[in-house]
């Protein structure tokens, strides 16, 4: 009916949502930097607000003529017709969380680029770290502050670099605790996080990309969306699967695969998983493929509100203690021990002992959902894999002696940074 344009302001973009649209108008939109907050101005004007997905919108990514008026007249009849691929509208929290991590994401990478160029001025001098020294530990940063043998110039770039990275540490604690006082107080985090491997941040790195889990049919779709999934070639009855897809959420994506890295060596059925495909595979292939089945089982345990069945219960303990510890500073008191009254070992060699609870009690101390009980066909599956006297082990409580922190035990040693 008529061409226009409208600058991308607040105050031009609210006047023409007041003057020019009706209550039954639709508008279509292309996903872009400051989508949601045009949509936010738009939707209580409209009937419908579209976002659309580039990448999909075919008829305009192959244009040879490619111009904002020939896009939006593109826009305006695919709406029209129906045929317009839009994506999911995240609601105004899932906007938030998506912000927060979009933006921890990029003070890591930033964090990681100072650290390179740290490594790559010693390099340059040819000057080595200390075989016992890991360079951004507190005794790494130490010398690394007073490495003798740098000119000038260089020791200016790296007391720069060294300032920087004190600067993006602090802003990544801060945004960290912002973070966990989320995860705390959100149920399903306390769910994702029983899985081996994830954290807060990866917890709330999915919860950010995929929001409403039930907004997907099934978990290949919901890994699909992350990019996880293989590419696929049909022709008559020749099927070729090639390398993932990579187009998704590639945050997401980045931190299921840095979380199924070290499960290589995980008694449960994804380290099986993992052992079984790095016989045949390279080692990258068999990350990947981890990460894939992680996403699936994380949807799956989001969709039935269900913990992980096979995680350590030691590890996942701690992984929730941090996380309590970090929101609220509070640590949990001992119930059963009595003021004044000494310990009692529990080994029947004596010394000084610790309890490990089961998997069961430890989720229900947590307040998290009972596992259920085992199909049928997970019971084959765990007989198949050999792991059910892991299964059994992780299923009651043990007694297990505490070792002694000595200057060479692990526990004593150096703190380290990121």
């Amino acid at each position: 009916m008529r061409r226009g344009q409208i600058a991308a302001t607040q105050q031009a973009i609210r006047a023409f949502a007041q003057e020019e649209l009706r209550p039954e108008d639709e508008v279509a939109l292309e996903a872009t930097t400051n989508t949601w907050a045009v949509v936010e101005l738009i939707e209580p004007h409209v009937a419908r607000v579209v976002v659309s997905n580039p990448m999909a919108t075919r008829a305009i990514a192959q244009a040879k003529i490619k111009t904002d008026r020939i896009d939006a007249r593109v826009l305006a009849d695919l709406l029209r017709c129906g045929y317009l691929p839009e994506v999911w509208q995240p609601d105004a929290a899932t906007r938030k969380l998506r912000r927060l991590t979009s933006r921890r994401a990029g003070l890591s990478g930033d964090r990681t680029a100072v650290k390179n160029r740290l490594h790559a001025a010693l390099a340059m001098r040819l000057i080595q770290v200390p075989e016992e020294e890991e360079l951004f530990s507190n005794s790494g940063l130490a010398w690394l502050r007073n490495t003798p043998g740098l000119d000038e110039e260089t020791r200016m770039a790296v007391d720069s670099d060294l300032r920087l990275l004190d600067g993006m540490e602090a802003e990544l604690e801060a945004l960290d605790s912002r973070l966990a006082q989320w995860g705390y107080h959100e149920a399903r985090v306390k769910l994702l996080m029983t899985l081996p491997g994830v954290d807060v941040t990866t917890a709330l790195g999915l919860m950010a990309a995929w929001g409403d889990e039930s907004r997907f049919p099934d978990a290949n779709h919901a890994v699909g969306y992350l990019g996880l999934a293989p590419r696929t070639h049909q022709s008559d009855r020749r099927c070729y699967h090639g390398p993932i897809t990579k187009q998704g959420n590639t945050a997401a994506r980045w931190l299921l695969v840095q979380a199924a890295q070290h499960l290589d060596g995980h008694p449960g059925p994804l380290g099986v998983f993992f052992r079984r495909l790095l016989k045949k595979k390279n080692r990258n292939v068999a990350v990947v493929a981890v990460a894939r089945k992680m996403g699936l089982i994380a949807w799956h345990m989001l969709r039935n509100g269900e913990p992980y069945r096979y995680g350590l219960p030691k590890q996942t303990e701690a992984k929730l203690a941090r996380l309590r510890v970090k929101a609220t500073g509070q640590r949990r008191k001992c119930v059963w021990r009595v003021k004044g009254q000494a310990c009692v070992s529990k080994s029947p060699t004596g010394g000084r002992t610790r309890t490990v609870k089961s998997l069961p009690k430890l989720y229900q101390l947590e307040g998290l959902p009972a596992v259920k009980e085992l199909k049928p066909a997970e019971a084959r599956m765990i007989e198949q894999a050999g792991i059910r006297e892991f299964v059994e082990a992780i299923g009651r409580e043990r007694i297990e002696p505490l070792r002694k922190k000595t200057a060479e035990s692990p526990a004593s040693g150096i703190a380290k940074r990121g």
